[in-house]
């Protein structure tokens, strides 16, 4: 595997993922991938994950999950700078083609955790479309060849419908929304969130941030302190960052997408 990313770290852990889950899961895989800021050329050491998928042949397996979970915590425990800051899906290739969030969970690996039965949301034909476009195979074919072709009109409905679902209830959780962490997600994500609705296309959050920026200038000061924030840093703009919320509602109704 060439280096798939400037960061030799980072390649470092992507090689030893890919190298573990051969060796564990061997004819199982059909391809692993790289997505997410890695993949848009996006990255942000002091704040970005990594976000990897699987695809395999067959569901896991009960002892094919424990030997997973354990190559995941070996992996953090010998490179703790990346520790929590992995996200990985191991989806089975029928659930892979399916174009709407399946009903069949799915394993996921996220905060340190192996979650066996993880749901799938909006966020699926989203993270599909962008690995389509932009995923890095680390092993296997390129992901475009294992989907059918989505429709954009497909991922703006979806990331509409993500906007309601998964963002707008957190208008109410103030013990969430306290998290200065979250609060500079939640504010990048929103930008994307707009970008992909408005202009038709979904981009990486640092583009979606210019975009907004300059679309909706009231908001600069906020966007621009949520691209600056990074892992130990206090950003407190709770209040800021329901009222962008707020906002990203009206101008997504104003769409009609939904209807």
């Amino acid at each position: 595997m060439k280096d798939a990313t400037p960061y030799p770290a980072i390649n470092t852990m992507l090689t030893e993922w890919v190298k573990g889950a051969k060796h564990l899961l061997g004819k199982n895989i059909v391809g692993l991938y790289l997505s997410g800021s890695l993949a848009f050329g996006d990255f942000v050491p002091e704040r970005s994950d990594i976000d990897l998928q699987a695809v395999v042949r067959s569901p896991l397996t009960p002892e094919e999950l424990r030997s997973v979970e354990y190559l995941h915590r070996e992996i953090e425990r010998r490179c703790p700078q990346w520790a929590g800051r992995v996200e990985c899906s191991y989806v089975p290739l029928e659930l892979v083609r399916e174009l709407n969030p399946p009903v069949t969970p799915r394993p996921w690996w996220g905060f340190g955790t192996l979650y066996a039965e993880a749901p799938a949301g909006n966020e699926w034909i989203i993270n599909h479309y962008l690995l389509s476009q932009h995923g890095i195979a680390l092993e296997g074919p390129a992901f475009n060849e294992l989907i059918p072709p989505i429709d954009i009109l497909d991922v703006r409905q979806a990331s509409a419908r993500d906007l309601f679902k998964e963002w707008v209830p957190k208008i109410y959780d103030s013990a969430w929304l306290s998290n200065s962490h979250y609060q500079s997600y939640l504010v990048l994500n929103l930008c994307r969130i707009l970008h992909t609705v408005i202009q038709g296309e979904p981009c990486s959050k640092k583009a979606a941030g210019l975009w907004a920026k300059a679309a909706y200038p009231q908001w600069q000061n906020l966007i621009e302190e949520a691209e600056k924030w990074a892992r130990g840093d206090e950003m407190k703009r709770q209040a800021d960052t329901v009222a962008f919320l707020q906002f990203a509602v009206d101008r997504v109704n104003e769409t009609k997408l939904l209807l």
